[in-house]
């Protein structure tokens, strides 16, 4: 694939495949967040321009990594308001991510191979 300058236009099949989402994914964006509005040519050809690209990264950031709803990320995208973290008590123990017992799941993970050469 021959690459594009930073300032090109890109087309709504290019996007979802850098997002890796599909392209009924950004016309539902774009139906969603107002200030998406890319490019339209003749037969409805969307043409995302540099601003939009980077929105797009922006609205797929806000969903797919941080956990934003639709309406929370159009929200933090319209005001800028980021929701207030739930306070934080002395005796809540703080959360550092999810803990496993790891010679549980090698346990399950074993088990599973056996059954798995068994069959």
């Amino acid at each position: 694939m021959v690459e594009k300058s930073a300032d090109a236009f890109r087309t709504i099949g290019e996007m979802a495949q850098v997002l890796g989402v599909r392209t009924h994914i950004l016309r539902y964006w774009e139906e969603q967040f107002p200030m998406l509005k890319p490019l339209t040519r003749a037969g409805g050809r969307r043409l995302y321009r540099p601003d939009d690209v980077a929105l797009l990264h922006t609205i797929h950031r806000l969903l797919y990594s941080e956990g934003y709803t639709v309406k929370g990320a159009r929200r933090f995208l319209e005001t800028g308001d980021v929701p207030a973290p739930a306070p934080v008590t002395a005796s809540a123990p703080v959360a550092t991510g999810p803990q496993f017992d790891v010679s549980a799941l090698r346990a399950i993970r074993d088990r599973l191979a056996s059954a798995l050469a068994a069959a």
